[in-house]
């Protein structure tokens, strides 16, 4: 019996292809190890979003092959399709294989087994239009699954390397959608996670089909299931048709990410993002009116190039009228490659480092407030795991709809499952919350009886 190990670094969607990997092994007969334990094969699926995620790969390819040198060490993911010839160049990579063609990763290691030569299987991603299928049924992580329903992004944001390492948009067929959210449901999950690269541009390359009759189909069509969360969606793809679908929808959850990364118009045309604030304003307006209590979190990136203090605090300014529920703050780090990294007027890390942290401290203060509005109110929860910080004492943590993090006293066998939860105490980044009642099938059967 062969054994496997894989490693993951970036994006849910990695961490959603690893899984997808791991079947194809698991099919072939193999073992899941540990990846700290000594395996006949490392996958390490790889990120290069950042320059450090091209380090931090190249760190763990490393240690894979110091564990075992007699592996065989397969590399996969966007810096290996990016930068296929680096990672061949690390001594004791054996097989490498991008971000397509991850069906043929067992033949190349049966490939390798018999000649020892190195393979390297990565082709151009840029000629590529089809989604690749790689079935999921189920995840080693309990309560939330990922559904991957997009591939690639035709944007070319200045900052950015991802349509190289990924391509052009490409949109999963609905009806193998449908198919594997069924599959997860009756594996036990109460949740979905809508995933892709571009996940809100599902459809753009389908003919009279696109993400809003994706969200009704799924809720029309897959029996059991109780929330769709969509993992990230850009405003210009806040449609009214996807804004009305989520208004009368009983399973799209009160939370949306929008990734803002600036709140200046001049820095969002030097980033060629295809919004302007007053665009982006007009938009949350309406969602807000749709979908009351929603939390909207976002992305921003600080100290892009050229950015003034005025610039700086245009973003601040926005996100604090517009009260977002949290931020995901990043400084300005240079991509290789992309045209942002070539610009003269980079700024000054001190400088980036100060925004970041005022920026921070903002979303903190924002998050207090978002929640505090939830004080006393009955939400439903699904516990996900023993609570982290003290995993003895009986209480548990999971997310509500409207993605806050509550703690509150609950038993194992409640994991996974839909919980009423009493909000005692609001916080950040905790809430406390009391435990209600769990949610059985009861009220449905009910109410089908009358």
């Amino acid at each position: 019996m062969s054994s496997v190990a894989f490693h993951t670094l970036g994006c849910k969607v990695n961490h959603y292809e690893t899984e997808a990997i791991w079947q194809l092994f698991k099919n072939k007969g193999y073992d899941r190890v540990d990846f700290e334990s000594i395996a006949d094969v490392y996958v390490i699926n790889t990120c290069t979003v950042t320059n450090t995620g091209d380090k931090k790969s190249r760190q763990v390819i490393r240690r894979a092959v110091r564990k075992n040198p007699d592996a065989v060490i397969c590399v996969t993911g966007c810096y290996a399709q990016t930068s296929p010839a680096e990672i061949m160049a690390i001594p004791g990579v054996d097989v490498v294989v991008g971000t397509q063609d991850r069906v043929k990763m067992l033949d190349y290691i049966e490939q390798y087994k018999q000649e020892r030569q190195p393979i390297n299987g990565v082709g151009n991603i840029m000629k590529n239009r089809v989604y690749e299928e790689l079935d999921v049924p189920a995840f080693t992580d309990r309560t939330r699954a990922s559904l991957k329903i997009q591939e690639g992004c035709n944007n070319f944001c200045t900052f950015c390397i991802i349509p190289w390492a990924r391509g052009l948009m490409r949109s999963r067929d609905p009806k193998e959608v449908i198919r594997q959210a069924q599959q997860l449901v009756d594996a036990g999950y109460k949740e979905i996670v809508l995933t892709g690269i571009h996940t809100g541009g599902y459809g753009e390359d389908l003919k009279d089909y696109n993400l809003a009759a994706l969200l009704r189909d799924l809720e029309a069509q897959v029996k059991g299931l109780k929330r769709i969360r969509i993992s990230s969606i850009e405003a210009s793809q806040l449609t009214d048709e996807v804004i009305d679908v989520i208004e009368n929808s009983k399973l799209v959850v009160r939370h949306l990410h929008i990734p803002i990364q600036s709140g200046s118009n001049t820095v969002l045309k030097r980033m060629r993002r295809k919004y302007t604030m007053e665009f982006f304003a007009e938009r949350i307006i309406k969602l807000k009116k749709a979908l009351p209590g929603l939390a909207i979190t976002s992305d921003v990136i600080v100290g892009f190039p050229g950015e003034t203090e005025e610039e700086f605090m245009e973003t601040y300014n926005f996100i604090k009228e517009h009260k977002f529920s949290e931020l995901h703050v990043f400084p300005y780090s240079k991509r290789t490659g992309t045209p942002a990294a070539r610009m003269t007027d980079q700024i000054d890390e001190d400088i980036k480092n100060d925004r970041v942290h005022r920026l921070i401290s903002l979303s903190d203060q924002l998050a207090k407030e978002y929640a505090s509005q939830f004080e006393d109110e009955i939400l439903e929860v699904i516990p996900e795991e023993a609570y982290k910080e003290n995993p003895n004492s009986g209480l548990y943590e999971g997310f509500t709809d409207n993605y806050l993090k509550v703690v509150f006293p609950a038993t194992e066998d409640m994991v996974g499952k839909l919980v009423k939860v009493k909000i005692s105490q609001a916080g950040y980044p905790y809430n406390e919350g009391k435990f209600v009642r769990v949610m059985d099938n009861v009220e449905e059967t009910n109410s089908m009886a009358m």
